[in-house]
């Protein structure tokens, strides 16, 4: 089972229901979503219909609505937490990116 209880048949379906919720979200970007949040992904992506009203983007689409879904909800508490353990961003973000996002979860 893929997380948010989407098994490996619905991420398609589930990606298609992103892409129409979130018309700005590429076919991509719901793919990796679904298969990373399943279901969940509503929860952090809310109502928004543009990429803005997902707030700051902290580098290769990592947006603060994912930050604060991953702190409140994944007991995500620091910037390797997000990083690493749950995005795999870390691979990807620059050190100075990795430094702005230590310092939002810091503040």
């Amino acid at each position: 089972m893929i997380g948010g209880g989407v098994n490996g048949a619905g991420i398609a379906r589930l990606a298609v229901d992103l892409r129409e919720a979130h018309p700005f979200l590429t076919q991509e970007e719901a793919t990796q979503i679904a298969r990373a949040y399943g279901t969940r992904a509503h929860v952090w992506l809310g109502d928004a219909t543009k990429r803005e009203g997902l707030g700051r983007d902290f580098g290769h689409g990592l947006s603060q609505a994912e930050i604060d879904y991953l702190v409140s909800a994944e007991w995500a508490q620091t910037a390797e937490d997000v990083l690493w353990r749950r995005t795999k961003l870390g691979l990807r973000l620059d050190a100075p990116q990795q430094a702005v996002l230590a310092d939002y979860l810091d503040g």
